[in-house]
């Protein structure tokens, strides 16, 4: 079985929960290789109220033994502390009272087409889902990738290069990304920080809210994972998936993305050498992926993130109840969240990468998979120290 993961739960809710299938027997796990990215979700200039109530930590529910995976499922549970004062409007059980329905959709958001879909009349039903919460499972389920991923020496960052009309350069950004969480809105370059966070205080006395755009750049991946023969197998497309999943994504880019639109291709692709008895590439404008597969160069994955649709400048829509004009439902919420969704692009980027290490070289131990790992990567050097050596390499 390939790793994968599934998330249940609501914003208000009990908890999120994620239930991870696919990892190996053998891999040590506890629960601080988790809770060190839901504690860096948290952070960032610019969150709302809601990081001060909750402190993201997991519980392991099943497929966890003395710090070492089972090879069965890994459910884990995040509780969520607010639900003590949500617990009238959000327990499972009927109702003594009917709550007030909420029927002023928001713009941008999920909260019109959602009710249209499942025919509701409270759109709470949607937003409790549809809210960014959602991706503290997700973070969850990317700790354990990326904890797998690092026994095989893949490390993975991320940096903020732009929010709103601030921005530094991403190539600079991505090879910076390791210092990232240095700064408070995870850029790398310190005057830059500043800036950007004099555009969010901007923002929010605007009572409006920015986007932004974020790199995750995954080192020590090797070549090979993915595959050019199947649509549904390149590996670049799953990546893209992945990471526009994630809510108020609009835009995902790999390498230079639409740069290499306005250049030659001279300019854009990544000329091959031999340097001490090993295949190396000149620069890495591909992101590390050529025809669905990864090279061998570090992995480079960026997105465009919208900024959120709940402000206090409350936009024009309609009330469902009534259809007469209205201004749209305001909860509380975030001036700039893309530091955090920087942090949920690492976890989905490894989450793929995971998947695709266990495509390549399964294994339902880690044992069977670290053997599996290390003949193909020896075949390659091998192969790559042999043929150079007779060319004079």
């Amino acid at each position: 079985m390939r790793f994968d993961f599934s998330t249940a739960g609501e914003s208000h809710g009990p908890g999120e929960v994620a239930l991870v299938h696919g990892v190996p027997a053998g891999l040590g796990l506890v629960a601080g290789d988790v809770n060190r990215d839901l504690a860096r979700r948290q952070r960032g200039y610019g969150r709302g109220g809601r990081q001060k109530i909750e402190k993201d930590e997991i519980e392991f529910l099943g497929g966890v033994r003395h710090g070492y995976t089972l090879g069965s499922p890994i459910a884990m549970l995040v509780r969520n502390k607010d639900y003590a004062n949500w617990e009238d409007r959000m327990s499972p059980e009927p109702p003594e009272k009917e709550p007030k329905k909420v029927t002023l959709p928001r713009p941008g958001h999920a909260d019109l087409p959602g009710m249209q879909k499942y025919h509701f009349d409270d759109l709470r039903n949607v937003l409790e889902r549809s809210s960014a919460r959602e991706t503290t499972a997700r973070v969850a389920a990317g700790g354990i990738a990326r904890k797998l991923l690092a026994e095989f020496g893949v490390e993975i960052n991320s940096a903020v290069y732009r929010i709103g009309a601030v921005a530094m350069d991403k190539e600079a950004a991505a090879l910076a990304a390791g210092k990232a969480d240095e700064s408070e809105v995870r850029c790398p370059d310190p005057e830059v920080t500043e800036k950007m966070k004099a555009e969010i205080d901007a923002a929010r006395y605007a009572r409006d809210a920015l986007g932004g755009e974020f790199v995750v750049v995954a080192e020590g991946v090797p070549p090979g994972l993915g595959s050019y023969v199947d649509w549904r197998d390149k590996l670049d497309a799953r990546l893209a998936h992945a990471v526009m999943s994630i809510n108020a994504m609009k835009g995902v880019e790999v390498g230079m993305g639409f740069g290499v639109a306005s250049r030659r291709s001279s300019e854009v692709q990544d000329e091959i050498l031999l340097e001490n008895g090993e295949l190396v590439r000149s620069s890495n404008r591909a992101g590390g992926l050529e025809g669905g597969m990864t090279n061998g160069e570090p992995v480079v994955v960026s997105a465009a993130m919208k900024p959120i649709s709940t402000i206090a400048k409350a936009l024009r829509t309609v009330d469902l109840s009534t259809y007469e004009p209205a201004r749209a439902f305001k909860e509380r919420a975030d001036s700039c969240a893309v530091m955090a969704a920087a942090v949920v692009g690492e976890s989905m980027v490894a989450i793929v990468l995971a998947d695709a290490m266990l495509e390549k070289f399964g294994g339902d131990n880690m044992t069977d998979l670290r053997a599996a790992y290390e003949a193909y990567t020896g075949r390659l050097r091998d192969e790559a120290r042999a043929k150079g050596a007779g060319n004079g390499a």
